[in-house]
Formats: C-alpha cells, sequence, structure tokens
C-alpha cells in the first residue's frame, strides 16, 4: 500500500517547497499545547526511580562541593596562619586529607551521575521518537499525501535529535547547580555579608538579559529547523532511485545541486547565526566573573581599614565561595538558554502529536462478521478530498452498486473519474463525505480497522518493495511464514521459477525500491505478497497498465489464479483486462453511468463500447 497513488493529490510532478507552508496551515487546526514544561517533565515519568537516584546524588555532590572551601578558611586560619604561632601540621594534614577525600568521593559521584543522566535522557529520547512515529503511522493517507517525506524524516531525526542534550543534561543540571548556587550563597553570607552584596549586586542584570537572549536564540533555532526539514526533503527527493532517474534523463543534475547548495547556504547562514547569538552576553558574563575576585579584594581592604575583622582566610575562602556561586550559576543561565532553544523543537515535535488522526475506530467497533464476507457495497456514496478547495467538485457524486461474495468487478472510465477512489473507500484509506460503504453488510466505519484491513489485498500499479531480500518482501505480508509457504504464494503468482533462476533466489535484495527486478517481477512479487495474506477481497489498481504486452499477459494469469475464491474488484484503463468480469462498472465524472457485463455494455452502444472501440 505504501507504493499507492495519493488519490488525487500529487498527479501534477514535485512538489516544491510551497507544500511546507500547507503543512502548516493543516497543523495550525490542531489543538495548542496548554503547557510545553509540564508535557516535557511528563516525559520522564517512567523513570522516576533513576531521577529519585540521580537527584539524591546530585544534592549529596552540590552539599559536598560547598565544604572544600569552607576547609580552605580553616586550613588557612587554622593550619597554616593559627593565632598561637607557626604552622599546625597535624591540623593540616586532616583538612588536606578530608579536601582530597571529598575531591575523590566527588569524582565517583559524578561518574555515577553522568551515567544516570544519559542512561535516562536516551530512553526518554527513544521513547519519545518512537512515539511520534507510532503516531504518524495512525495519520490517515491525506496526511501523507500533502507533506513531503522528507519533512516527516526531518521531525523523527532532527527534533528528536536536536533535544537529546536537554533530555540527558537538564535535569541534573538544573537541580546541581540550584542546590550549588544555594548552599555557595549561604556560604558568603557567613563569612561576609558586606562582600556577598558586592558579589551578588548585578546578578538581576544578568537575568533579564538571557531572557532577551534566549527568545532571539528560539526564534533562530525554529528557522533552522524549518530549514533542516526542506533540506531533508530535498534530499530523499533528489536522491531517490526515481530522482536520480528522472534528474539525468532530463540533465537537471546541476539544478538539483544548486537547489541544494541553496538551502544549504540558508542553513549555514542560520547554525552561525544561532551559535553567535548570546555570544556578547556570556563574554560580559565571563568579563563579570573576573573582575568581581579583584573588587573583593579592593572591598575588603576598606572593611578592613574600617574596623571590619576580616581575615586572610575569609577573604580566600570568599573568593572561592564566590566562584562556585558563579559558575554554577552561568550554568544556570546556559540551561535557561538551552531550555528556551529547544523549546522551540519540543513544541514542533508535539504539533505532530497534537494531530487527530481522521481516520480512527469507534468505541463500540466490531471485527468483520463472516456472513457475507466478501460483499462490498456503496450506498449514496458522496466523497471529496478533505484538502481540496471548497469549490472543487465532488471526487464521487452518490455512487451506489452492490458486489457480491466471490464475484469480479471492474471499474473503468476515463483518468480522474473517481476509480482509484473507490478502491481507496473499500479499505478506508479515506472515509466518506457522505452516504455509506459496507463490507460484509457493515459500514467500514463500524469495524475495526485491523479486522477490516486483513480481509483485503491491493496490488497497485506503483509496486513498493522494500530495499531486502524477496523472502523479506514476502513476509511483510506474513512475519511467520514458512519457506514451503512462501513458494506456495510464488508459484500462484508465476514467479517462483523466475526467483529460483536467480543466483541467491529468495534471498535475493531487490534494490530500492525493487529496481533490479523488471516491472513485471516487481508485480507478481506484489501479487504473491497479497497472496501469502490470503484476504477475502483483492483490490487491484490497474495492476497491468504500466507493464508490455508480454509482461501483461504474465501478470494477468497470474493475477487470474490469484482472484479465484475471492471477491475481485479491479481498476483498470486497458478494457481488454476486464472483458471476462462478471460486472462492470462504468464511471465518469464522479458517477456511474454505466453497469452490466462486456457483452451487455457492447450491445447498449454507451460510454464503454466507445472506450473499447477507441482501444481496439
Amino acid at each position: 500500500m505504501s507504493g499507492m497513488r495519493g488519490g488525487g493529490g500529487g498527479r501534477g510532478g514535485r512538489v516544491s517547497g510551497g507544500d511546507v507552508e500547507a503543512q502548516r496551515a493543516a497543523n495550525a487546526a490542531a489543538p495548542k499545547i496548554p503547557d510545553l514544561f509540564r508535557r516535557i517533565t511528563g516525559l520522564f515519568a517512567p523513570h522516576r526511580t533513576a531521577l529519585i537516584v540521580t537527584i539524591t546524588l546530585v544534592l549529596v555532590s552540590a552539599g559536598l562541593g560547598v565544604l572544600p572551601p569552607l576547609l580552605t578558611k580553616q586550613l588557612f586560619d587554622v593550619g597554616l596562619f593559627p593565632p598561637t604561632g607557626g604552622p599546625n601540621v597535624p591540623v593540616l594534614l586532616e583538612l588536606v586529607g578530608a579536601m582530597v577525600a571529598l575531591l575523590v568521593l566527588s569524582a565517583a559521584m559524578g561518574v555515577w551521575q553522568t551515567w544516570l543522566t544519559a542512561n535516562v535522557g536516551n530512553k526518554v529520547m527513544g521513547a519519545l521518537r518512537i512515539r511520534l512515529f507510532g503516531h504518524l503511522q495512525a495519520m490517515e493517507l491525506a496526511f501523507f499525501t500533502r507533506t513531503k517525506t522528507g519533512v516527516i524524516q526531518s521531525r523523527l531525526q532532527n527534533d528528536v535529535g536536536g533535544v537529546a542534550g536537554v533530555l540527558s543534561n537538564t535535569i541534573s543540571s538544573v537541580i546541581g547547580n540550584t542546590v550549588t548556587v544555594i548552599a555557595a550563597f549561604v556560604s558568603m553570607l557567613v563569612l561576609s555579608w558586606q562582600l556577598t552584596v558586592v558579589a551578588v549586586i548585578l546578578l538581576p542584570v544578568l537575568v533579564i538579559a538571557q531572557r532577551r537572549v534566549g527568545q532571539v536564540r528560539a526564534r533562530i533555532a525554529t528557522k533552522t529547523q524549518e530549514s533542516l526539514s526542506d533540506m531533508t526533503a530535498i534530499t530523499q527527493e533528489a536522491l531517490s532511485v526515481s530522482g536520480i532517474l528522472l534528474a539525468k534523463s532530463f540533465n537537471q543534475q546541476q539544478a538539483e545541486t544548486g537547489r541544494y547548495e541553496k538551502e544549504n547556504l540558508n542553513q549555514i547562514d542560520l547554525q552561525v547565526r544561532q551559535q553567535m547569538s548570546g555570544q556578547w552576553f556570556f563574554a560580559m558574563v565571563n568579563i563579570f566573573l573576573s573582575i568581581i575576585p579583584a573588587v573583593i579584594y579592593i572591598v575588603a581592604a576598606y572593611l578592613i581599614t574600617g574596623g571590619v575583622d576580616v581575615t586572610a582566610g575569609t577573604i580566600v575562602a570568599f573568593t572561592t565561595v564566590q566562584a562556585r556561586l558563579m559558575f554554577p550559576l552561568l550554568g544556570l543561565l546556559r540551561v535557561a538558554l538551552d531550555l528556551q532553544t529547544s523549546s522551540a523543537l519540543f513544541a514542533r515535535i508535539f504539533e505532530y502529536l497534537d494531530l487527530v488522526p481522521a481516520i480512527t475506530d469507534r468505541p463500540d467497533a466490531h471485527p468483520v462478521r463472516p456472513d457475507e464476507l466478501g460483499a462490498v457495497e456503496f450506498d449514496d456514496v458522496v466523497f471529496r478530498y478533505p484538502d481540496a478547495p471548497a469549490d472543487t467538485p465532488a471526487t464521487l457524486k452518490g455512487v451506489s452498486f452492490r458486489i457480491e461474495p466471490g464475484q469480479s468487478a471492474a471499474f473503468v472510465g476515463p483518468s480522474g473519474a473517481g476509480k482509484t477512489t473507490i478502491g481507496y473507500l473499500v479499505p478506508r484509506l479515506h472515509d466518506v463525505t457522505s452516504g455509506r460503504v459496507l463490507f460484509a453488510g457493515d459500514d467500514v466505519r463500524e469495524l475495526e480497522s485491523d479486522s477490516l484491513v486483513r480481509n483485503i489485498g491491493i496490488v497497485s500499479q506503483e509496486t513498493y518493495l522494500f530495499h531486502a531480500t524477496i523472502a523479506e518482501n514476502l513476509r511483510y505480508a506474513k512475519p511467520g511464514a514458512t519457506d514451503d509457504e512462501l513458494e506456495a504464494a510464488a508459484r500462484a503468482a508465476n514467479i517462483h521459477e523466475t526467483i529460483a533462476s536467480f543466483p541467491d533466489g529468495y534471498d535475493t535484495v531487490v534494490g530500492e525500491r525493487g529496481y533490479r527486478l523488471s516491472g513485471g517481477e516487481k508485480q507478481r512479487i506484489a501479487i504473491a505478497r497479497v497472496l501469502l495474506k490470503d484476504p477475502a477481497v483483492l483490490i487491484l489498481d490497474e495492476a497491468t497498465s504500466a507493464l508490455d504486452t508480454l509482461s501483461e499477459r504474465v501478470v494477468q494469469q497470474a493475477l487470474d489464479a490469484a482472484s479465484r475464491g475471492r471477491t475481485t474488484i479491479a481498476v483498470a484503463h486497458r478494457l481488454s483486462t476486464v472483458v471476462d468480469a462478471d460486472v462492470i462498472f462504468v464511471i465518469a465524472g464522479g458517477r456511474l453511468v454505466e453497469q452490466g457485463t462486456h457483452d451487455d455494455l457492447i450491445a447498449a452502444g454507451g460510454m464503454y463500447s466507445d472506450l473499447y472501440a477507441q482501444q481496439a
């Protein structure tokens, strides 16, 4: 099904970058993000135990980090320069030993903390990526016909990857730096409240500046990710097998390189702007941190001159603690900037997660009933593509018909008449605008989608094969199929002898989209894949129209074998392939204009007769 056309959209050739705006407009209907921070923290809920251990380690490490400066004060005032005389060596050794032990313990706890945060962060990121991928799998077909594959890939790779560092480091960094800042601030107050006032007087200015810088970086980050989406889309289009063939056929390799180069230059500019934004801010912060000790020395001198008791140990300890305050504070400012920047990426991720699939199972949905298995009926069906302009005529206009179980039915008519759309409505790839589509006697909207799709097989004109072995492509329909079952399906599809002639047999890698095989070989493998599924209803969407006469004859034989014992719905342009159908429906302008057998329609002398005469 992945290789089928997207209904009425996407027939006009390559899609320009303008469809990104269309996709954004469609996403605008999604629910707004109520509380981004709450949703981000909610991602960590499954890892509470690891987070509690991490937070405990952070708190202990932060507390231990404040002790060395206080030990330094004692080392100076009691060990090196005691009031009673020369250095006190025993006390000095004890203090140095305590400092070394603290450093070793802090280092060990730091390694453990790093492992925990990296483990949790990457698990959260992996779960977020899987959640996003699964949600996209649930979206309706129309979403993918209006959105570039490269744009979707960018959300999964670039956006989720862009928040990896935030998910891994934010919690430990915020908690550790916050505790360190508070402890250091308290220590500074204990040592000298006068010097503390001097050290922190400009901090509110830095916080205000940080907020403004963060807003700028968030805007640049959004533009950067949009540019990455466009680059990924260009890569996916231009470097696919189909894209390369098209470029070489029209000698457009230079144009494709130029298109990529233009977006690449835009990306370079945005990356430079993102890296440079805030650099002046951090330069000013570093200057501020560098001159604070010098200012402390000057203020301390004035305090001593004024009669305030400030010892040498107090000054050394205070400047050490002040560094313990400023550098964690700088870390908090950087984390705040990272959070503001990554908020743009989280918003883009949640924007996709908030998309509501247009086609879902009802709460009271039930499995397909076996009573009329294979019966398909349209009851006054009207269908308009959801993203079509309001003034666009409906694709189907009041179509009604019934196909009995085991019957072979064909849909023919001019291009764009709505034939393929009929085939898409049966497995509920789209929902009708009005009317009903019934499968085995029930409205398809009342059936469980898994049960419905399990009973329907589709072979399309544009066969999609994965870049894998033939066996792996066949087992996509039935993962647990045995080798004997694969061979039986391949024989029924008239492809076993061909596969057996390959040097690697069923282990032959078919290449990107099956390009190492001929059109007829790909189509017969697709038929074998459907036979392995063994559906009650088989939908053939112009399954032979792209083949030459010889390949068509071989594939048609395989299709005839596949159709035995099951309801068959064939959408065809070549009327020679449907002359033996039990009933032929002629669709024109979205309406059912004729129906009957081949002989009946020829005798009627209507549209079918004219089409058949033209092809003959």
